[in-house]
């Protein structure tokens, strides 16, 4: 029998789970499945493959997509369960467009699961909320810049590169928090619930920085890397002089 307490003593301390290890970012299996398949189905519907040139995609949209596994896993390779990985699937969509870029997800998830030592269900996951997910947003928002915003340059840097980025990823980020905080109440009282959306929001944030960056870099010295801009969409044409030269 262990003997008793002494007065004052200071009992066993309660076990504090770190920030993080709950599986906030595991919303709904099925939901997970469901998206996945509607994305792979209409890209697989609308062939991307041929538009690509005979020499294959351009090397920048290979080297992004192998460094994406990478950011994926940030936060298993850091051993920071509070460090939200980064998606960078928005610069890819930008890059190879919607299509080609929801079929190039799939080979960086698989590489994701197997840097990050990721069980299926956090693979698909990954792939969905980190992937698919804010890609579709980022599409939607610049399908909104071309619609209601001039067409320059400037609007496709600054709006299609880091504000709908920022945008779709902070959306992702929240839509899948709050899924999760549904399957499971008690989750959402947790004190570092707001600390986990306060970081995605912040790596979201960084990856808009990021993108904006090289997407200003590639108008500049190599537009063609960039399957969703045309310089006779966003670049004014230049007014002649009457002269009847160009």
């Amino acid at each position: 029998m262990p003997p008793p307490m002494a007065a004052g003593a200071a009992g066993p301390r309660p076990q504090h789970t770190p920030p993080g290890a709950c599986r906030y970012d595991a919303p709904v299996p099925w939901l997970d499945v469901l998206l996945a398949a509607a994305a792979f189905a209409v890209a697989l519907a609308l062939r991307p493959w041929r538009a690509l040139p005979r020499t294959g995609p351009p090397w920048p949209w290979l080297a992004w997509g192998a460094a994406m596994p990478l950011t994926w896993t940030a936060d298993r390779l850091s051993g920071a369960p509070l460090a939200p990985p980064l998606s960078g699937s928005c610069l890819l969509m930008l890059m190879a467009g919607w299509p080609l870029a929801m079929l190039g997800l799939a080979p960086v998830a698989l590489a994701a699961a197997w840097l990050g030592d990721l069980t299926a269900d956090q693979a698909l996951q990954r792939l969905v909320w980190l992937g698919i997910v804010p890609a579709t947003f980022a599409l939607a928002l610049g399908a909104a810049v071309r619609r209601w915003l001039p067409p320059h340059l400037f609007v496709y840097i600054l709006g299609r590169g880091f504000f709908a980025t920022a945008l779709a990823g902070m959306a992702a980020a929240g839509i899948a928090l709050a899924l999760a905080s549904g399957a499971a109440p008690a989750a959402a009282a947790r004190p570092d619930a707001f600390e986990l959306m306060l970081a995605r929001g912040l790596v979201a944030w960084g990856d808009a920085f990021l993108t904006g960056m090289l997407v200003a870099i590639f108008v500049a010295l190599r537009p063609h890397w960039l399957a969703t801009y045309a310089d006779r969409i966003y670049l004014p044409a230049r007014p002649h002089d009457g002269r009847g030269g160009p």
